[in-house]
């Protein structure tokens, strides 16, 4: 029987002043060693979602557990489970690759030998080495996406959450990222992130949730989802099905 790592309970998210909830009452169990894909239009709740399985947001309702701590009472124990890649840079651009790593480390508590043997096999890894000792403002979208992963692992996370982790990067860097992942899985990390390339969560994720105006529309097994619509030959065309085709800005 496969183990669930996260479960979540009716959770709810509803900003201060505003008119609609962003996450409304939702109950979901995200199982070990999976890579979850959240998918969903511009506004539609995932990153709402995440934040608050991070820590970064305080539920409005509900409630959940990550590997069976309970939020509100094992907060600084999740906090060293999970490791949080966002969509923006968390990095300072003024200090180098290596320093910003150095730095971040070290807030997990790691001894300094043993900090340094991660980032090096990590930077060597993402193909970085060379640029180590680069400050961060003089890398390109690829490269920073690279150390901001590197960042959000450093601590060696059960579970990690990743928040849009190839948006704007070049097409190797992608393959670099994508490929990291696949291995830190493989290794026995579960992963949780939201994306808007279908072909890349389709190729990525175990199980995906397509999330719209603030709950799960569907839930299941990319090749279990294409069968489960008529005509689909991939996710996108699953996703496109449920969602609808209009537009979906906001500022």
């Amino acid at each position: 029987m496969n183990e669930i790592i996260i479960h979540i309970d009716q959770l709810a998210k509803k900003y201060k002043d505003a008119d609609f909830y962003a996450v409304k009452p939702i109950d979901l169990s995200i199982q070990k060693n999976e890579i979850f894909g959240m998918l969903g239009p511009n506004g539609a709740g995932k990153t709402t979602l995440i934040s608050m399985l991070c820590g970064l947001l305080k539920p409005t309702s509900g409630s959940f557990e990550i590997d069976q701590l309970n939020y509100q009472k094992n907060r600084k124990q999740i906090q060293y489970l999970i490791g949080v890649v966002p969509q923006e840079y968390a990095l300072y651009p003024t200090l180098t690759a290596y320093e910003n790593l150095m730095y971040f480390g070290s807030m997990y508590g790691i001894k300094s030998n043993e900090l340094k043997k991660r980032i090096d096999s990590s930077l060597s890894e993402l193909g970085l080495t060379k640029f180590s000792n680069k400050r961060i403002k003089t890398f390109s979208g690829g490269m920073k996406r690279r150390v901001n992963l590197i960042a959000g692992i450093l601590h060696q996370p059960k579970i990690l959450f990743l928040d849009e982790p190839t948006v704007g990067v070049d097409v190797q860097s992608k393959n670099v990222i994508i490929q990291h992942l696949k291995q830190l899985n493989k290794n026995g990390t579960t992963i949780v992130y939201t994306s808007h390339h279908m072909i890349e969560a389709q190729e990525l994720c175990t199980q995906v949730a397509i999330i719209d105006h603030g709950k799960i529309v569907i839930q299941g097994a990319p090749t279990d989802l294409i069968k489960s619509v008529k005509n689909a030959i991939n996710l996108e065309n699953v996703y496109l099905h449920l969602t609808g085709g209009d537009l979906r800005d906001y500022a």
